[in-house]
């Protein structure tokens, strides 16, 4: 499996620019009103050291209450100013996600469907939900928290400082083991919250592979095999989960212990000046009181570090998809005319011998082919190479003397569609569902490629028609009817190259014969090209491709390969002999 890629540390730092500047005004906005909170915040250690000052030099009850009233004000804006600080950082947040979502989606649509299958759903589906939902806490709450206790810390240290330049050199001095701790911990955090992403994504792959082939493992006496596949990688994620505790397990304890260093340090020391006659006994208070006022906003902003070593992978992992193959662009050359030439079509898969070993076929505009053959003979390669999902290792795949692969995503739905068994009723209605191959569509037109493909009976019949709504909640489709509502599809796309792989494979044989039948006079005139489930389609088709271990073997009309005696021949006289004795018509392909 060929994993999807992650985006490097510089790279993610500069996503993470882009995306500040997306918002500059709302950035600019919070962290000014942090400032002022901050400011705010520094009034009542002082204050509270004037009030020590003024009692011990014998002032009266009005100056205290003169300090005391301005105390009362500093908090009540400080906490004003930083509620609203905080609104404000929050509605940047979740602006700022709601951009990240969008990219991803954006970026995900853009995946050439073949890099989507190497790298397996599991891996794309986890970077789309926990990654981007751990990237989302982050801007919407870890990132406000690091504004505000950052400019806080940053306030208080140079407050101390300004009470008195040694007390603060101590409280500096007495806080360094906290950097130590913190490099310690970030040398390893990103590598093992990487892992621990990656060992979730392998969980999820698992879980997707599985569900989605239950009938398969089921048939195959697989449960126990992929039971243990499933233990694996759950002990893998669990190891990688131990090791980020771990990690946390050191690095919190010693960031406590260095809490207590420059408080004791400015309390002794500041002890010693007082005794001395060098300091005031408010200014030693004050800065103890700057210095205790750290330690909140300390270990906020340390907790929220450890939350960003997660969020930093998360990011990586959802930041990665702009390094990975896009389809081609819109601005893809435009075929001269609708031929198919493939020359010398080579493939293999990852991990896997030579599929197609040298295929060479044209197709004129407006011919029907056939490609039987038995199972793995190539068949379906060739389907996706002809729709351009996957590049030939070598050869070309050309329609109008343009390699299909360079088709734009747009001009290539409107040159060649690729029609499988495997069909998606999205959650909707009957119309929503139809519209996505042709959004300006009306209902008579919908209604016309519903009745193309024999659909339009039990749509009727639903509860509403074309408002009908599908999926969860909705109106039960079983697979027959998932396969007319996608070929209603296709007919709504009207592409010149329809490719069919086994595409009426979950109809009944009297429906499927008739579907087929309806898309060619729908499409008549259009090229078609059907990978043969049932060999009547093979005797319909103008040519036959016959496919055996890679190679075309024989192309011709359906009679003379009959008369020819070969392969074909031979699967021909099977399933006619089959089709005599059983009213079931079996695979032939």
């Amino acid at each position: 499996m060929s994993r999807l890629p992650i985006a490097e540390p510089a790279d993610v730092r500069r996503a993470a620019l882009r995306i500040v500047r997306g918002d500059r005004r709302a950035f600019t906005g919070a962290l000014a009103l942090n400032a002022l909170a901050a400011v705010a915040g520094l009034g009542g250690p002082w204050l509270l050291g004037r009030i020590i000052d003024e009692v011990r030099a014998g002032s009266g009850v009005g100056a205290v209450d003169r300090l005391a009233l301005a105390l009362v004000v500093c908090s009540l804006v400080e906490l004003l100013v930083a509620r609203w600080a905080r609104f404000v950082g929050h509605r940047f947040g979740e602006r700022t996600l709601a951009r990240v979502r969008e990219e991803f989606v954006d970026r995900t649509l853009a995946l050439p469907a073949s890099t989507v299958e190497r790298a397996g759903t599991g891996d794309l589906t986890a970077r789309g939900t926990a990654d981007v939902a751990t990237v989302g806490t982050t801007l919407r709450d870890a990132g406000p928290d690091l504004l505000i206790n950052g400019v806080r810390c940053l306030f208080g240290l140079v407050a101390i400082f300004l009470l008195d330049p040694v007390l603060g050199l101590i409280g500096v001095l007495g806080l360094t083991p906290i950097r130590y701790a913190l490099r310690w911990y970030l040398r390893r955090a990103r590598d093992g919250y990487l892992a621990e992403g990656a060992a979730t994504s392998e969980v999820a792959e698992i879980v997707a592979a599985t569900a989605a082939g239950a009938r398969t493992v089921e048939a195959l006496r697989l449960a126990d095999r992929r039971i243990a596949a499933g233990g694996d990688a759950i002990e893998t994620a669990r190891r990688t989960r131990l090791h980020t505790l771990r990690l946390r397990s050191v690095f919190f304890p010693a960031v406590e212990v260095s809490y207590v260093l420059p408080l004791a340090g400015i309390l002794v020391i500041g002890g010693m000046l007082h005794a001395r006659g060098a300091m005031s006994l408010g200014a030693v208070v004050a800065a103890a009181l700057y210095l205790q006022q750290l330690v909140n906003p300390l270990d906020q902003i340390l907790m929220r570090v450890e939350q960003l070593q997660a969020s930093s992978a998360s990011f990586a992992r959802v930041e990665g998809l702009a390094g990975a193959p896009r389809a081609a662009d819109g601005e893809s050359p435009a075929p001269a005319d609708d031929r198919i030439d493939v020359a010398g079509a080579r493939y293999s898969y990852d991990r896997g011998g030579e599929v197609l070993r040298g295929v060479d076929l044209t197709v004129r505009p407006g011919e029907r082919i056939a490609v039987v053959g038995p199972s793995g003979a190539g068949k379906t390669t060739l389907s996706r190479l002809l729709a351009g999902v996957d590049a030939p290792s070598e050869g070309t795949v050309t329609v109008g003397g343009v390699p299909v692969v360079a088709l734009g995503p747009e001009r290539l739905r409107r040159q060649v569609v690729l029609v499988t068994q495997e069909h998606h009723v999205f959650l909707g209605s009957v119309r929503d569902n139809l519209r996505v191959a042709e959004p300006a569509a009306g209902d008579p037109r919908l209604w016309d490629a519903l009745a193309a493909v024999g659909a339009d009976g039990w749509v009727r019949d639903l509860p509403g028609g074309l408002d009908a709504r599908l999926g969860d909640g909705g109106c039960p489709t079983d697979g027959s009817q998932a396969q007319q509502l996608a070929l209603a599809r296709v007919v709504l796309a009207d592409p010149h190259t329809l490719i069919l792989d086994e595409a009426t494979a979950l109809l009944d044989p009297t429906t499927a014969r008739h579907t087929e039948r309806a898309l060619a006079a729908v499409l008549r005139g259009r090229t078609v090209i059907a990978i043969a489930h049932r060999l009547h389609t093979a005797h319909d088709a103008d040519r036959v491709a016959v496919m055996e271990n890679g190679l075309l073997t024989e192309l011709g009309p359906h009679e003379e390969l009959v008369a020819a005696d070969g392969a074909y021949a031979a699967l021909w006289r099977s399933w006619h002999g089959d089709r005599d004795r059983t009213p079931t018509e079996p695979n032939a392909g």
